[in-house]
């Protein structure tokens, strides 16, 4: 491989998952990270994830191969103009943001086109920072990357190697195709389940009834809603347009079950829902071990005392860390089954081969 130094402005959830993956694939690789906090790089050189153990300096990026920009999106249009003057002919600049026009234009505008490759890799969870990053976020992912019209088209295909290196799957788009797209399978989906969670906790009884009784389907779809709400003022900002589009057309759609409800359309009301199944249901065909954002597992709960102890034994045994567990009780499965978290993808599939022989029924997610 070509690149022989990365550096990373802003080292939390993605651009920390970039680099432990890079390192991982590419153990000599060298490494430097600036953050908003000493500790992030505190952590990351103890980690042996970077090199520089005080926090990096713009001037510390000028023989860098590749930059990735990981901060938040107006704190990345801020690095971009301190770098212009510092990074070199060859180097590669790009980001990780969710909206790519603002960024794109602001690169045309400084005249740094020809650095510059948008990219977007579509994972992560609503965890935050270096702590919740893996060295397997980016498997079987998605990878979004949008050039800017005067990148040469070498630099684009060595970037897309790179990328495809790491585990990800490189998808070229142009940047208002992406912030469409974007905007209605992501920034959509977070405004409506934020909306949710705060109608419920508005609408609720003195008791918290609802609060109380919130089970797994409550729970699944309004998860994204524990994102960084700072984040989420970005990108509103940022993809404004975009945004609103998606979500007038969602407006209507709404409006339009509400009246097959309200004319008791029992025909209309079940063609709304099979529909939507139909279609979710075909989400199931991609790739098999396509990225989880969270590796959930789902193992039916023994009846009897140590229950959890023996599934936990038999994991810790075979050096496998949980991250969290609990028990569910939902409709979605008959009985109570336990819902095991792991945190990364190969920790997921061997915790669900070794419960599989000890007999245990697991629910992959």
């Amino acid at each position: 491989m070509s690149v022989q130094k990365i550096g990373f402005i802003g080292l939390g959830l993605i651009g920390g998952s970039i680099a432990k993956t890079a390192k991982r694939i590419y153990p000599g690789l060298s490494v430097i990270a600036l953050s908003g906090r000493q500790s992030t790089i505190t952590q990351a050189y103890e980690e042996g994830l970077i090199e520089n153990k005080e926090n990096a300096s713009v001037e510390d990026f000028k023989d860098c191969d590749y930059i990735f920009l990981c901060a938040p999106v107006q704190q990345n249009l801020t690095y971009i103009r301190r770098l212009k003057d510092v990074i070199r002919d060859s180097c590669i600049l790009t980001d990780v943001g969710s909206v790519k026009g603002d960024i794109h234009r602001a690169v045309a505008e400084l005249g740094m086109e020809k650095y510059f490759i948008g990219g977007h890799p579509m994972a992560g969870s609503e965890k935050t920072g270096l702590s919740n990053a893996t060295a397997y976020l980016l498997e079987n992912a998605y990878y979004i990357i949008t050039p800017s019209s005067q990148t040469e088209a070498f630099r684009i295909e060595e970037f897309r190697d790179f990328i495809r290196s790491l585990g990800a799957i490189p998808m070229l788009l142009d940047y208002d195709s992406h912030d469409a797209a974007t905007a209605a399978i992501s920034h959509l989906p977070h405004v409506i389940a934020s909306a949710l969670v705060n109608f419920v906790e508005n609408a609720d009884d003195s008791l918290e009834t609802m609060k109380t009784i919130a089970a797994g389907g409550f729970k699944d779809i309004t998860r994204i809603a524990s994102s960084s709400p700072v984040m989420w003022e970005e990108i509103c900002m940022t993809n404004k347009t975009q945004i609103l589009s998606m979500l007038n057309a969602y407006l209507e759609n709404l409006a339009r079950i509400r009246a097959k409800i309200s004319d008791s359309d029992a025909e209309g009301i079940r063609n709304f829902f099979q529909s939507a199944k139909d279609y979710r249901d075909s989400l199931s065909v991609a790739p098999k071990g396509s990225l989880q954002t969270v590796f959930e597992l789902y193992c039916d709960l023994i009846d009897e005392a140590g229950g959890i102890a023996t599934i936990a034994t038999i994991l810790a045994s075979n050096h496998l860390n949980i991250k969290n567990i609990g028990i569910l009780h939902n409709r979605e499965f008959e009985e109570g089954v336990l819902k095991i978290e792991m945190y990364d993808q190969p920790s997921y599939q061997r915790a669900i081969e070794l419960l599989r022989k000890y007999h245990y029924t697991v629910y992959e997610r």
